[in-house]
């Protein structure tokens, strides 16, 4: 099958889209952008491979389940889909683990430790050994993870685990901190295990072990064996993003933010005619005609204010995650007027309102604020909103910025459809691969 490929280096995370020569979106990949460019770019190619799979699966599945009848079938493939995503997903969590483990257990080492190696190895092995133990419940139906990144999920349980063992055998829980740090830079810059059959092989092992699997195991394994043998051929891969410029692909491969924005937002919605992406380092206003052509454009100076970036500093200001930030300014009861969007003072600002007493909803509120009527003056300059609009990027999926930017565009430009995608985050992605497919034409 030849296969056209979009990666989309961000500041933050890397994305990547898989289609066919149909323009039919096969796959996805997402990861951390880490410091090295080039692994980010091969692990989330890896990544949209993966995504492809499971959709070559989903086929083949519902081919081969269709011959059963029965009208249950939809919701059956539905739940295996998902049951495989979680076992796949913990195969490949369990491989990073060993991953991580072993390179720890290397940095076992120097005058510090000197006298106290097995002792700090045995400490590292029972740590280790509890995290095993507790994957599969981290990957259970319902379960609630930290992140989809694996260093989020693993990091914030060594952590518990290590102190508490540390103080249990006596050590410096500093020391086994340290050689995490040290440890999990490495294993985050190497590509994870080509290994991708074997992973789906035994996430379905674990699923047909299980009474209450929901359809027949020999159908499923034959669907997987289809789904592995199409062999995927890279036909054509283009990059953009804030680290294009380290892709490793030539020029002619490489396409600029706004180009593969503007054009990924026209596949989402052929009427786009406005575009408004919020990155982590950038804030893009985009015009396009009505072939998804970019006709003119803005976007934010070098200042990160009012970006993705800015509401990662005011989560770590205010200790809470990311994603917790829209659904407490949802709870406000006023808008707290903010005054300034820059990044370095915007914590003064958000300690200065908290000293007085003011609500931390109210306060998030404001910023919310703040960041969309910074984005409403980058569109104003690059000529306005027109219907259609869509709104792209990691933000769009912030409920208190998407509330705030209906409310703004509402009260500068009326009644206008605002598109918002559930993967909006792969827009720039989507806008290369749909570059990748028409340059073989």
């Amino acid at each position: 099958m030849r296969c056209f490929i979009g990666i989309d280096l961000g500041s933050t995370t890397t994305k990547s889209v898989l289609m066919d020569e149909n323009f039919e979106v096969l796959g996805r990949g997402i990861t951390n952008s880490r410091s090295n460019y080039d692994t980010a770019a091969a692990v989330t190619k890896q990544e949209a491979k993966i995504g492809t799979r499971f959709t070559l699966f989903r086929k083949a599945l519902a081919d081969a389940a269709r011959g059963q009848g029965g009208a249950n079938n939809e919701l059956r493939i539905d739940e295996v889909m998902g049951d495989l995503e979680r076992n796949f997903r913990l195969e490949q969590f369990l491989d990073q683990l060993e991953g991580l483990h072993e390179t720890c257990e290397a940095f076992v080492k120097g005058p510090r430790v000197a006298g106290r190696e097995g002792a700090i190895k045995e400490a590292l092995r029972a740590v280790f050994a509890k995290l095993r133990d507790e994957a599969p419940k981290l990957f259970a139906r319902g379960a609630a993870r930290k992140s989809d990144f694996f260093r989020d999920n693993a990091g914030s349980r060594f952590v518990q685990i290590a102190e508490a063992t540390a103080k249990e055998m006596g050590l410096e829980y500093d020391l086994l901190l340290n050689i995490y740090d040290k440890a999990i830079i490495e294993v985050e810059n190497r590509i994870p295990s080509e290994d991708i059959g074997g992973k789906f092989q035994r996430g379905l092992d674990r699923m047909a072990a299980d009474a209450t699997f929901a359809l027949d195991a020999k159908l499923a394994r034959a669907a997987l064996d289809r789904a592995l043998g199409v062999e995927l051929e890279e036909t054509y891969i283009v990059g953009t993003g804030y680290g294009r410029v380290r892709l490793p692909f030539p020029k002619e491969h490489i396409r600029s933010e706004i180009l593969c924005h503007g054009l990924g937002a026209h596949m989402m919605y052929k009427d786009t005619r406005t575009v408004l992406d919020i990155g982590g380092q950038d804030t893009k206003g985009i015009q396009v005609d009505p072939s998804g052509i970019v006709e003119n454009f803005q976007m934010n100076d070098r200042c990160a204010a009012g970006c993705g970036r800015y509401l990662g500093y005011i989560a770590d200001e205010m200790n809470l995650g990311l994603h917790e930030l829209g659904p407490l300014a949802m709870q406000a009861n006023k808008v707290t007027r903010i005054n300034s969007t820059c990044t370095v003072f915007a914590g003064a600002e958000l300690r200065d309102r908290l000293a007085l007493g003011e609500r931390r909803e109210d306060i998030l509120a404001g910023l919310h604020r703040a960041i969309m009527l910074r984005a409403m003056s980058i569109i104003s300059r690059a000529g306005g909103i027109r219907d259609q609009f869509t709104f792209t990027g990691g933000v769009a999926k912030n409920e208190a910025a998407v509330k705030e930017l209906r409310k703004l565009v509402k009260e500068n430009y009326g009644e206008v459809q605002i598109n918002i995608d559930p993967d909006s985050i792969y827009t720039g992605a989507l806008g290369g691969a749909t570059f990748a497919r028409r340059s073989v034409n």
